[in-house]
């Protein structure tokens, strides 16, 4: 994986520089970094690490909470120097049409995580490895993870990267979303505070 192509990117909350990463330069769907204006990679640097969700992230699904997460995280990105990776492991890392798939099981009674071991997949099948290449390319030593996750804690914890702080990322649940973050906390360990 490589650097393929990069550009300044005003967003809404401040400006940043987006750079493509992947094997080929042809590649339709690379992972992203986008990096805020005032990046620093000498001190530990504020880091989303943010798997796609199309549901949530594009249309704003209130299944989930990614899209939320999504435009918090920039806005500390934004407001710090920071950084988000996009990562393109839909649902979990299944894909969007088994991600579909797993709605409507959920909508049949599964939580999330029984809905994909139901449909053959593991509760969660994301990898990391992209996102510390990308952190080491960029020349990050020490982060500053904005996670509820301690998978992607432990994750970094065994890589060359050093885990300088979490940052919490909790969002108010709602009805269409409660269950979801519920089976996320009581199941997969998420720190919510639900």
């Amino acid at each position: 994986m490589n650097r393929q192509a990069e550009a300044r990117i005003p967003a809404q909350v401040g400006n940043f520089t987006m750079i493509a990463y992947a094997d080929n330069a042809d590649e339709p769907m690379p992972h992203i970094a986008f990096l805020a204006e005032g990046f620093d990679p000498s001190k530990p640097v504020p880091v989303r690490i943010h798997s796609e969700c199309m549901t949530g992230d594009v249309f704003g699904s209130r299944r989930c909470d990614c899209g939320d997460q999504l435009e918090a995280s920039l806005k500390i990105a934004a407001e710090r120097g920071g950084v988000v990776i996009y990562l393109r492991q839909e649902g979990r890392g299944i894909g969007l049409i088994n991600k579909l798939k797993a709605y409507n099981l959920q909508d049949l009674g599964f939580n999330t995580a029984d809905a994909n071991t139901h449909l053959g997949f593991d509760v969660d099948a994301r990898q990391y490895e992209c996102a510390i290449f990308i952190l080491q390319d960029l020349g990050i030593s020490a982060v500053e993870l904005i996670t509820n996750n301690p998978d992607k804690v432990e994750a970094l914890r065994r890589s060359p990267l050093t885990v300088a702080a979490r940052i919490p990322l909790v969002i108010a649940p709602h009805a269409d979303n409660r269950g979801y973050l519920e089976t996320k906390q009581e199941l997969m360990g998420h720190l919510l505070g639900l």
